[in-house]
């Protein structure tokens, strides 16, 4: 062989090798998987942490107020927070988001006042995100653009995202959604996808009402749904949405996370429950690894 030819032949086996490495490396996604806590709620919040940790979560989130746990909202006290952020850090967990209240059917001043109170309180508890669920009445639909279009230059310079998911009313499909994006008319309000949610709200394939506002998205929120106001407490799988394909499209997308589990069959027991989130926890993680 000559030398011209084995330099050619090693250069294009190297490519090839290159090119291997490449696509073996770009199978996967190591998006940030948490839970919620929504699951528990039937139990004290001490032991939903442990109950997360156990069911092998790293991160949670403050989705769900209880009685006895306000967590973000404009009436929790400083003790509370400040007791609220150690119980956390014991527990060895990392929590990235808190769920936002906000009224529309008082003043806008009022209803700002009220979702900005909220927002400090997530950046004394070291929050990345906070969620709006929108709005259901149309009559306050013009409320809710205003009171989140200041929200989210008000969270912005606290170093918080301001995300919406998807929850009916004004929030239901992909045409609903690009709708509040232009209304909001702020970069600092995004997306955090609930594909179960778009199949109970709206009867819609998850995988289709992506496409128009996958650039919008921050987060996804996991939960399964079998149809138009179908049970969510449900085990992934077991429903119709095809996990597989909505994360394709996330990736397409270049989303990077979080990837956070609302919702598994809620047992008599928590032990029960938790057996039940680590083995959501499992399904995604295979998705999540082959894709």
């Amino acid at each position: 062989m000559k030398r011209r030819d084995f330099i050619n032949q090693a250069a294009m086996a190297g490519a090839v090798a290159t090119l291997n490495f490449a696509s073996a490396e770009a199978k996967g996604v190591k998006w940030e998987l948490g839970c919620f806590n929504r699951p528990w709620t039937n139990w004290p919040y001490d032991q939903v942490l442990k109950e997360i940790k156990a069911a092998g979560y790293q991160s949670t989130a403050l989705l769900t107020p209880t009685k006895d746990e306000p967590f973000i909202r404009a009436n929790a006290s400083q003790e509370y927070l400040d007791k609220l952020k150690k119980r956390v850090a014991a527990s060895g967990l990392k929590v990235n988001m808190g769920s936002l209240n906000s009224r529309h059917n008082i003043s806008v001043e009022e209803s700002v006042k009220e979702v900005c109170k909220q927002i400090d309180n997530a950046r004394l508890l070291s929050l990345k995100y906070v969620m709006s669920f929108g709005a259901d009445k149309p009559a306050e639909f013009g409320h809710y653009f205003q009171v989140m279009h200041e929200a989210a230059g008000y969270a912005e310079g606290k170093g918080i995202k301001l995300v919406m998911k998807p929850h009916g009313g004004i929030s239901g499909s992909s045409d609903e959604i690009l709708k509040c994006i232009k209304e909001v008319n702020h970069k600092n309000f995004s997306i955090w996808y609930d594909a179960g949610n778009i199949i109970h709200y709206t009867g819609k394939d998850p995988v289709v009402e992506i496409d128009p506002i996958a650039a919008h998205i921050s987060g996804f929120c996991a939960k399964d749904c079998g149809q138009l106001k179908g049970d969510v407490m449900i085990q992934f799988g077991t429903g119709k949405v095809d996990f597989t394909a909505v994360f394709k499209k996330l990736k397409a997308a270049g989303f990077k996370g979080p990837v956070m589990v609302e919702c598994c069959k809620v047992g008599t027991t928590a032990e029960e429950t938790t057996a039940n989130a680590r083995s959501n926890r499992e399904f995604l993680e295979k998705i999540m690894a082959a894709i």
